[in-house]
């Protein structure tokens, strides 16, 4: 194929070939708009040449997340407002929420065309219309990025931690550190592949170390305190012999405080992830046996420097192994 000219690069990014040769040579003049329209376009059909430098600061990255209520979502927005503060102050890092149970309202706002990215940052859940949009944004040239959960299989990078090893990791202790042997419980939120697949390794390892304890049960609390609770009681009750109960996603308050309840609840031993001021504190109650953390600071740098590289802002291509989950116990605070 021919390189890439101007007429391309014009057509593209829907705008004439007066204003492409503008930006490319620097003359300025151009509205911000406009100018991020060329350079994308630029960026998307490989022209072979250094961007300008003076159209740094018009790069705009959007960050959209869900669940603006839960502490991990918290944490991870927080993250990228701090790395955000630490870049050159004309680089643009915008994050909003969405509603979690509102596919088409996610797809329809990660497949906007009303201002031009650079880059896209998605921590939201998959579904069909959630892919499809994600797909048809790839497909424009702007750099795709999920964080925590990937919404799409077929476009963008991920960046997280290996779910299938942390649920493992999960199972291993629960078989090797519970006091006692018996039935072991899993919740999770199934529209996450990520719960999936933690699921996934939780259940991989029981199979393949067989012990005294054996997992037979899952319920779905959808990360809501309520549900997720009252998912824990009927366990509870179906297994007056529980031995340990796995969590693979929020509503960790819920849960602890059944356990905290019930009274059969400080014979079971919990295992669940992400560091927070009421993890940390059934840690040291005993509420609580391990906390899998899986550092969205850490994701948050990693998304944000794949997307400044993909853009041409830094020379440094970012690793690409999975991000390292941490594991917390009472001894370890």
């Amino acid at each position: 194929m021919s390189k890439p000219n101007y007429g391309d690069i014009a057509r593209h990014a829907g705008v004439g070939t007066a204003t492409v040769e503008r930006v490319l040579n620097g003359r300025g003049g151009v509205r911000p708009g406009l100018v991020e329209k060329v350079l994308l376009a630029a960026r998307a059909l490989n022209y072979p040449r250094k961007l300008p430098e003076a159209h740094r600061g018009l790069l705009r990255i959007e960050v959209l997340l869900v669940r603006p209520e839960t502490t991990f979502y918290q944490r991870l927005s927080k993250a990228f407002e701090r790395i955000a503060a630490t870049l050159d102050p004309l680089v643009v890092v915008q994050r909003s929420f969405a509603e979690e149970m509102k596919p088409d309202e996610i797809a329809r706002r990660i497949a906007s065309t009303d201002v031009a990215r650079a880059g896209l940052i998605l921590a939201v859940p998959t579904g069909p219309a959630i892919g499809a949009a994600v797909e048809s944004v790839s497909a424009r040239g702007v750099p795709v990025v999920h964080v925590v959960t990937r919404a799409s299989d077929r476009a963008g990078e991920f960046v997280g931690i290996d779910n299938h090893a942390a649920g493992r990791t999960a199972a291993l202790y629960i078989s090797r550190m519970a006091p006692r042997t018996g039935p072991v419980v899993a919740i999770c939120h199934p529209i996450y592949q990520v719960h999936r697949d933690r699921i996934r390794g939780f259940s991989d390892y029981f199979r393949d170390n067989p012990s005294g304890s054996s997992f037979e049960w899952l319920g779905f609390g959808r990360d809501e305190g309520r549900v997720s609770a009252d998912r824990l009681w009927s366990a509870l009750e179906m297994y007056p012999d529980l031995a340990g109960l796995y969590n693979a996603g929020g509503a960790n308050s819920a849960l602890i405080e059944v356990l905290r309840r019930h009274p059969r609840g400080r014979d079971v031993f919990f295992v669940g992830h992400e560091l927070t001021e009421n993890t940390r504190a059934a840690l040291r109650d005993g509420t609580m046996d391990v906390v899998l953390d899986q550092a969205p600071e850490a994701q948050a740098r990693r998304a944000l420097d794949l997307i400044l590289h993909r853009t041409g802002l830094t020379d440094i291509a970012p690793d690409k192994a999975p991000i390292r989950f941490i594991t917390i116990t009472k001894e370890g605070l």
